[in-house]
C-alpha cells in the first residue's frame, strides 16, 4: 500500500508494508514502587538483571523493540512460530527462570537495606496479541505501529489481580489463542472495557500455579548409560527454535522422511504428560504418549509398535552456537536384554535412521 505525503517542493511517496505477528509485553509488576523505596545502589542492579533475564530468555523467538521502564516489548512475525503452542510454552519458562533467579538472589544476599529485603514483592506477567502491525523506522529508531500495537498496551490496565488475586499471569487476547489453537477451558476469561476499543475479552493463566506445576512434575528422564542408543548433535539454533522443529506435527513430517505426524490427544487442552501424537507411515500407524515434558529443556515419549515398545528422552542443551541434543533411546524387546542393545542400534540406524533424520533438520534449518 502507497501513502502520498504532499510537500512545498516535492511529493514523497511511502511504501507502508503491512504484517502480522504476535505483540507480547514482558511486564515486572512492583517494579515502580521498589526503584522509588529502595537504594538505588542495589535496587538499579537488581532490576537491570531481571530485566536481562527475561530478554534473554525470549530472545531465541522474540525480538525485542524497545524496554518500556519496566516493561520489554517484543514481537515475532507470524512465520516464525508455526506451533503456537511454543510461545506460550517460552513464556511459561521465562516465568520459571526469573522465579528461579529470584530465589537465588535473595539466598545469596545478607543485605538488610530496603531493596534488598522487597526483592520478593517483585513478580512478572505478560500481555500477548496477535494482529497486524506496520514496521517503520522514526528518526533512525525502529517501531511497529498500529491499533494493534495500541491495544496490546492498553492491556496492562485490567482488573484480573482485583478479581482473582493472582500476581503473576499471562493474559492472552481472543485472537492471540486462537493463533496458539489451544482450548480456552483452561484459562480465566475476563472482560476489560478500554475507551475507543469497547469490551476485550481476554484468557489468563496463573504462573503461580503452573510454576507450581512445573516444579511438582514427574521426572522421566533415560540417562546415556542406560540407554540402548545413544546419538549426539549440535545444532545452529537456540533451543526453543530445535524445540518447535522437534515437536511442531508439519515440521517433524518434513524431516522424518514418508511420515505423517498429527496432534491426537491433548487431555489438558496442552501439550504435557499423557498427549499423545499419531504417526501415519506407508499403511501403518503408530501412536506417540508423551510421558514427561519440559520445554526447551528435555522431553520423554514412549512408542508400542507390536511386541516392541520404544522409550527416549530428547535433551537440548544451550552452547555459545546453538544447542546440543542428546537422543536416548531404551527398547524392551521378548527377547533377552543382552541381545537388545545390538539390535536397537540396528533399528535405530535401519529403520528409525536417525542420523538421516538429524541430518535432514540441519539442512531445513539452514535453507
Amino acid at each position: 500500500m502507497a501513502v502520498r505525503s504532499g510537500g512545498a517542493t516535492e511529493d514523497r511517496i511511502m511504501e507502508v508494508k503491512i504484517e502480522q505477528g504476535f505483540l507480547v509485553l514482558a511486564d515486572i509488576s512492583g517494579y515502580t514502587s521498589f526503584m522509588a523505596k529502595g537504594e538505588r545502589g542495589h535496587a538499579e542492579p537488581v532490576a537491570r538483571d531481571f530485566l536481562e533475564l527475561v530478554s534473554s530468555r525470549l530472545s531465541p523467538l522474540l525480538t525485542l523493540l524497545e524496554v518500556e521502564g519496566d516493561a520489554l516489548f517484543v514481537y515475532a512475525p507470524s512465520s516464525r512460530i508455526e506451533r503456537g503452542e511454543t510461545l506460550l510454552e517460552l513464556i511459561e519458562s521465562t516465568y520459571v527462570a526469573f522465579r528461579d533467579r529470584m530465589g537465588a538472589v535473595r539466598r545469596h544476599t545478607n543485605c538488610g537495606c530496603v531493596a534488598c529485603n522487597s526483592i520478593e514483592s517483585l513478580d512478572l506477567k505478560f500481555f500477548v496479541h496477535f494482529g497486524e502491525y506496520v514496521p517503520q523506522r522514526i528518526a533512525g529508531v525502529f517501531k511497529l505501529v498500529g491499533s494493534e500495537v495500541n491495544l496490546l498496551h492498553r492491556l496492562v490496565k485490567n482488573h484480573v489481580t482485583e478479581k482473582t488475586g493472582w500476581k503473576a499471569y499471562a493474559m492472552l487476547t481472543d485472537a492471540s489463542l486462537a493463533r496458539l489453537n489451544i482450548p480456552p477451558e483452561s484459562f480465566h476469561q475476563s472482560i476489560e472495557t478500554y475507551e475507543h476499543l469497547g469490551d476485550v475479552v481476554t484468557h489468563n493463566l496463573d504462573l503461580h500455579h503452573r510454576h507450581r506445576e512445573l516444579a511438582e512434575a514427574r521426572r522421566v528422564v533415560i540417562s546415556t548409560a542406560e540407554a540402548d542408543v545413544v546419538r549426539e548433535r549440535d545444532f545452529p539454533c537456540p533451543p526453543p527454535v530445535l524445540w518447535e522443529w522437534l515437536n511442531d506435527s508439519h515440521k517433524r513430517s518434513l524431516w522424518i522422511e514418508g511420515t505423517t505426524w498429527t496432534a491426537r490427544s491433548l487431555p489438558s487442552g496442552r501439550t504435557g504428560p499423557g498427549a499423545s501424537n499419531h504417526c501415519a507411515h506407508g499403511k501403518g500407524a503408530l501412536i506417540e504418549q508423551i510421558v514427561d515434558w519440559h520445554p526447551f529443556d528435555y522431553y520423554s515419549t514412549e512408542v508400542k509398535n507390536g511386541p516392541i515398545t520404544i522409550r527416549d528422552t530428547l535433551v537440548l542443551s544451550p552452547t555459545p552456537n546453538g544447542t546440543h541434543l542428546s537422543h536416548r533411546i531404551i527398547m524392551d524387546m521378548p527377547i533377552p536384554r543382552f541381545a537388545i542393545r545390538p539390535l536397537a542400534r540396528l533399528i535405530a540406524k535401519r529403520v528409525m535412521k536417525l542420523d538421516e533424520c538429524m541430518d535432514k533438520i540441519e539442512q531445513l534449518l539452514n535453507t
